[in-house]
């Protein structure tokens, strides 16, 4: 009698090293083309109101976007964990490419912000589970790499997206946003659908979706979500619709956790905040989306009001962070692999709570090479951060919990990027409130920027205003400092694998080892 051949892992890594390639590289274009989604539409926003109208609702093509993408990361997590990242990948991919038809033949405004939302619903899928297949591609000596990559594409794509969104609006049609990202997205699911490979799940019980537990967090999330985006902006903080939402949003929470704890296959099981682990990560890195408001939204109204840069100085102010992140990101691995992760992580956010300290007091007006300078600070900090917390936390799980983890991860980052910009919108605009008497906004002064020179009284309200979001951007890396020194294990729980000379962690007993 044959001795059995025991299961094959669930991982991708199984993959050919040929197919690997491929696969990796639609990864790439997938990542890209989510990147350059939540930027490429900013630029082409006069085109487009000028040729559909809605300049009232306007904000909506990036709110609405951002709304599906958030709220459906945790059901694509636990959708993957259940079927494989195939399916669900080549599923999302597919969403996302007809909503981007769909927004390109849109006929109203109203139409292009529904459509919108359907391609943020494939969006949601492309972020997560390309995050956890290039967890399952490589052992963990070897993630580093693939995530600098998918940093880098992330990035790049982020710096060429408005400029390529304004070329397009500007000589061609900016319906062309949307149809370019056809092809991209066309070849990337075809390398998927060619060569990646996931081992056939052979199991006795018929996998249950928790279908109830995925429209209550849908539907939670969106009202929160919603009410976050739009208060102080579409109505007031304290208005009628504002205290409905939340009302709406925490009695959905009560629903959410009745549901989920009746599930047998939750969408966001227990386990995902019990483990101290996964929950200062996702502490953490959703401090990382509040603070990463403060330069990605205040900075570029900063640079053009109080030190007099035309648009694109401005914006390669900004843009320099994403030069410094992927490359520090890159070579985090050579620190964590001396000290570990949480205390690399340590090192990089108390680096970052520093350089933001540093900003409120730069000179006045002062140079642009100062903020510049600590922009590419911050980037490198924030990379030695961020990529050994997503490693690391990764590393922790084996296949079937992995890309439930990351979803939660990153459901964590995109919700503090929301609070973040809806709480530093009101710290910025009750300074600037306080500076001019009560008279005007932010929003206000960015507008008025293309009419000519900035009022000194504005200048300096203007600057007092984004000192004071700085401020609290340093609060924010203070915090996840705090939350990683207490509540994180000193030393992660890694698993074992193949690739790093153990087992399966899919299958077998956490090894306690840390590099």
């Amino acid at each position: 009698m044959g001795t059995t051949k025991p299961a094959a892992p669930h991982t991708a890594r199984g993959t050919e090293p040929g197919r690997r390639g491929a696969v990796v590289a639609a990864l790439m274009l997938a990542m890209a083309l989510a990147a350059l989604d939540s930027t490429i539409v900013s630029t082409a926003v006069p085109q487009i109101v000028g040729d559909l109208g809605g300049f009232s609702v306007f904000s909506w093509l990036f709110s609405g976007y951002l709304l599906a993408v958030t709220v459906t990361l945790p059901v694509y997590g636990k959708l993957s964990d259940t079927f494989g990242r195939k399916p669900v990948l080549v599923a999302g991919a597919a969403v996302f490419l007809l909503g981007s038809l769909l927004c390109a033949l849109a006929w109203d405004m109203g139409a292009l912000i529904a459509f919108r939302v359907v391609q943020g619903l494939g969006g949601g899928a492309l972020q997560g589970t390309v995050q956890t297949l290039a967890a399952d591609l490589y052992p963990l000596r070897e993630r580093p790499k693939i995530q600098a990559k998918l940093s880098t594409v992330w990035a790049v794509s982020a710096v060429a997206g408005p400029g390529l969104g304004g070329v397009l609006a500007a000589y061609a049609d900016w319906r062309w946003i949307f149809l370019v990202n056809l092809p991209i997205g066309t070849l990337a699911l075809w390398l998927i659908i060619r060569h990646l490979h996931e081992p056939r799940r052979e199991s006795a019980v018929r996998p249950r979706v928790d279908w109830a537990g995925a429209l209550a967090v849908f539907a939670c999330g969106g009202a929160l979500l919603t009410a976050l985006v739009q208060g102080g902006v579409a109505w007031a903080w304290l208005s009628a619709p504002s205290l409905a939402l939340f009302g709406l949003g925490l009695a959905l929470v009560a629903v959410v956790v009745l549901v989920e704890r009746r599930a047998a296959e939750p969408i966001i099981p227990g386990w995902v905040w019990r483990r101290r682990t996964i929950a200062a990560v996702n502490l953490a890195l959703g401090a990382l989306g509040l603070l990463m408001v403060a330069p990605t939204v205040f900075l570029p109204t900063y640079a053009q009001a109080v030190l007099g840069l035309a648009p694109v100085a401005a914006g390669f102010v900004l843009s320099v962070w994403t030069v410094s992140w992927p490359v520090s990101a890159a070579l985090s691995q050579h620190v964590y692999r001396r000290i570990g992760f949480r205390n690399t992580a340590l090192l990089g956010i108390g680096a970052a709570a520093l350089v933001l300290l540093a900003f409120p007091f730069l000179p006045y007006p002062g140079a642009a090479w100062q903020p510049t300078l600590l922009m590419l600070l911050l980037g490198a900090a924030l990379g030695l951060f961020q990529l050994p917390l997503i490693v690391g936390v990764q590393s922790t799980v084996g296949w079937s919990e992995r890309g439930t983890t990351t979803a939660s991860v990153l459901f964590c980052r995109q919700t503090g990027q929301t609070v973040g910009a809806a709480l530093f919108g009101a710290v910025a605009n009750g300074v600037l409130a306080a500076r001019l008497g009560g008279a005007g906004d932010l929003d206000a002064v960015a507008r008025g920027l293309d009419d000519g020179a900035v009022a000194e009284a504005t200048r300096r309200a203007v600057a007092d205003a984004v000192h004071a979001v700085y401020l609290g951007a340093a609060c924010a890396a203070a915090l996840a400092f705090l939350v990683l020194l207490l509540v994180a294990p000193r030393r992660f729980p890694v698993l074992a694998e193949p690739g790093d000379g153990g087992h399966d962690g899919g299958h077998g007993t956490p090894e306690r080892r840390e590099p």
